[in-house]
């Protein structure tokens, strides 16, 4: 297998659904970009479709290995749900509805098994800031505010998950001020909470997460996923909890064989995935 750097023709991308999702793919990158700047990406039922759509590709693709995830223009990476379409509830099923519809593609972007990278400029607010706790790492721009100032503007909630993903990023206290206060994070207050991985010039934001990505490209594809799915089991199913197919997942894999062989032989591994 050739390395994961190596310039290849793309994958053909499939068809979101809206105009307002684009899925390209870069050699063993998918980039995944919100298009609806003149929103500042807000997200349409449409959207949230289409993201559960790009999931679902990538997980199928073994040449993929890590999906990245931007904002359209320089106002917005996902500035929430689109709220006219809140005039639509009726209620309580819409209500809850809606809710088991956020937190089922939070999970699924959540429980993708490639890493995932969200490059962040200027808001992150409501679903935009649970889309982004719910990628693996945040890299932003200087002017990335993240929010969820629902105390001030709808007066709703969010889903225990999303509580929960809160609180394991930044701590009870944290959260509870940040929701309490409505208030938005600046990019550096941001890092000091753990909340962004880095602060990147704007202008080399989209670069550095090209860098980072193909950086984790190179490595053990399934020593990554076991990785992912070890910590969301902790932080899901309590402090230790089954693990044994993820360590035979690794240790009985062909990647496995070639790390052991590659190293005895002092040469570059050849993973496989597999």
């Amino acid at each position: 297998m050739s390395n994961p750097q190596t310039k290849t023709e793309p994958l053909p991308a499939p068809d979101l659904g809206t105009p307002w999702l684009r899925l390209e793919t870069e050699g063993p990158l998918a980039w995944l970009r919100f298009n609806r700047p003149e929103a500042r990406n807000a997200m349409t039922w449409a959207m949230y479709d289409g993201l559960l759509r790009a999931c679902d590709w990538v997980d199928g693709q073994e040449s993929i290995r890590v999906l990245l995830l931007q904002g359209a223009g320089e106002r917005a990476f996902v500035a929430g749900t689109d709220i006219t379409q809140f005039q639509e509830f009726r209620g309580r099923e819409d209500v809850l509805a809606y809710e088991r519809r956020i937190e089922g593609v939070l999970s699924r972007l959540e429980g993708v098994r490639r890493p995932t990278i969200a490059l962040i400029r200027g808001y992150a607010v409501g679903a935009g800031a649970a889309i982004a706790v719910a990628c693996d790492l945040r890299l932003c721009a200087p002017d990335a505010q993240f929010g969820i100032p629902i105390a001030r503007t709808l007066g709703n909630c969010l889903s225990l998950a999303n509580y929960a993903r809160l609180v394991h990023l930044l701590g009870p206290a944290r959260t509870k001020e940040l929701l309490f206060t409505a208030r938005r994070v600046g990019a550096d207050e941001a890092r000091q909470a753990g909340l962004a991985s880095e602060i990147i010039p704007a202008d080399e934001l989209e670069a550095r997460g090209r860098e980072l990505a193909l950086t984790i490209a190179g490595n053990a594809p399934l020593t990554l996923e076991v990785t992912k799915e070890a910590v969301r089991r902790l932080l899901t199913q309590g402090e230790l909890p089954p693990a044994d197919d993820l360590v035979l997942r690794c240790y009985l894999s062909r990647d496995f064989q070639e790390g052991v062989q590659s190293f005895l032989e002092k040469r570059p591994p050849q993973w496989q995935g597999r």
